[in-house]
Order: structure tokens, then sequence, then C-alpha cells
């Protein structure tokens, strides 16, 4: 794993000032900062995206790979819970996807508690606040890692043969 993008759907952009006592008062910008800092201290290089715009949001999944990105990290906000079409560029790409929230949407409202894309990630982490972007880092990492160690025992085990 070299490379991630992490990809913030609607309403994101709101954070600081959106439902702090549910989102916190980070901005952004400051979480952005600490993804960043985050991979960076795991040499990984990592894109951070934001966008209110399904269609964008399914365009850059479909590119990501293409770009260059060996996982995503995605907060579908609103869209987690009804977006086929982001589930169906999820369930598409090759890459993994982690999906994450800031929330525990499993203890919000009823209409929150169920997600859409959670099926075809790779898995789900929610209701660590800024922290759930960093874990859903952390496990893009452990999946390329446990890719590559496969594909080691594979190569060695055909080199016994």
């Amino acid at each position: 794993m070299r490379a991630a993008l992490v990809l913030h759907g609607p309403n994101l952009n709101l954070l600081g000032t959106r439902e702090p006592a549910v989102y916190g008062t980070l901005t952004l910008a400051e979480l952005d900062q600490r993804i960043r800092a985050h991979a960076r201290r795991r040499g990984l290089r990592v894109e951070c995206r934001q966008s209110n715009l399904e269609g964008e949001l399914v365009t850059w999944l479909q590119n990501a790979e293409r770009e260059g990105f060996d996982g995503v990290v995605l907060n579908p906000g609103a869209l987690t819970h009804y977006s086929i079409a982001l589930r169906d560029a999820v369930s598409a790409i090759r890459i993994p996807v982690v999906e994450v929230h800031l929330s525990n949407i499993h203890g919000r409202e009823e209409f929150r508690r169920h997600s859409v894309i959670a099926g075809v990630a790779r898995g789900q982490i929610s209701g660590f606040g800024p922290t759930s972007y960093l874990l859903g880092l952390d496990a893009l990492l452990a999946l390329g890692r446990d890719r590559g160690a496969a594909g080691a025992r594979g190569r060695a085990r055909g080199a016994r043969r």
C-alpha cells in the first residue's frame, strides 16, 4: 500500500459548525491535516477530497486505481443510507474501500443504522470521531500487508515445487 484516497461525502464540508455535539468542532481542513500527518508517519501518500455531489464521488471511486491509489477510505455521509450508485461504484472497483463515519451510525436514528455501502466495502469503522479515518487508513495498510504476505507465501510454495 503506497497511496490512499480519502473521500468525504455530502455536508462534511460543514464540519466544525454542523451539529458539533454529534460531529465535533474539528473543521474539515483540520481533519485532513490529521489524516495527512497520520499517513505520512506510516509512509503512505494520501489525497483528501470532499464533494456534495454523488456523481463526483462515483467518478473519483471509478478513477482511483487509474490515478495510482491502492485503496480508498470513504465517508459517504448521508449517501450511506440510500445511494445505490455509490454502492455500485464501490462494488465495481478492484481496490479495497473502507467505509468510515465520525459518529456511531448504529446508535443514532433508525434511518441512519443501515448502510447500503457496508456490504461491498472491505469493512466499516464508525463512532470514533476523527480517529475513524485514521483507523480506516490503518485498515487499508493492514489489508495491503496481508495481501503482500499471502502473495509471498504463494511464491514461496511455488518455488519449492
